[in-house]
């Protein structure tokens, strides 16, 4: 099965927080736009999360995310639904420490919704810092 990036303009995003509200420089846009010089910077907390509601039904089979090093999540939940359903768990993933681009097969999973919950972070106030972030699969 070929694969293909399937967030795009009509992706609509969510994020459980900011730092400091300050979307324009540390918004959730920063994860899409392949800047190496922009990211998402959350808030502290305990846990952190992203949302994408996808403009058609997409089939995931890969995750590729990038953090800053000392600002990344060893364990991350992948949850998603179909539209008007409930989330239900995926898989779970568990990247490394550091701020090279890591990708993770997952199981092929039929969504219109995805959610990635940071269970934890390196970072002692809970803090996540996405420069990257992709979701490739198959557009059903």
């Amino acid at each position: 099965m070929p694969t293909e990036p399937l967030i795009c303009s009509e992706t609509v995003s969510r994020v459980s927080s900011v730092l400091n509200r300050d979307a324009k420089q540390f918004g959730k846009k920063h994860m899409f736009d392949v800047s190496e010089e922009t990211c998402w910077h959350s808030d502290q907390g305990a846990s952190q999360w992203v949302i994408l509601e996808f403009p058609q039904t997409v089939q995931v089979s890969e995750l590729q995310i990038q953090f800053q090093g000392g600002f990344g999540s060893q364990l991350c939940t992948l949850e998603g639904c179909r539209k008007g359903k409930e989330l239900v768990r995926i898989s779970e993933i568990y990247p490394a420490d550091s701020n090279a681009l890591q990708s993770f097969r997952t199981e092929a999973a039929t969504l219109d919704k995805l959610k990635i919950t940071f269970e934890n972070s390196s970072d002692f106030f809970g803090r996540i810092v996405v420069y990257r972030l992709s979701v490739l699969g198959e557009k059903l």
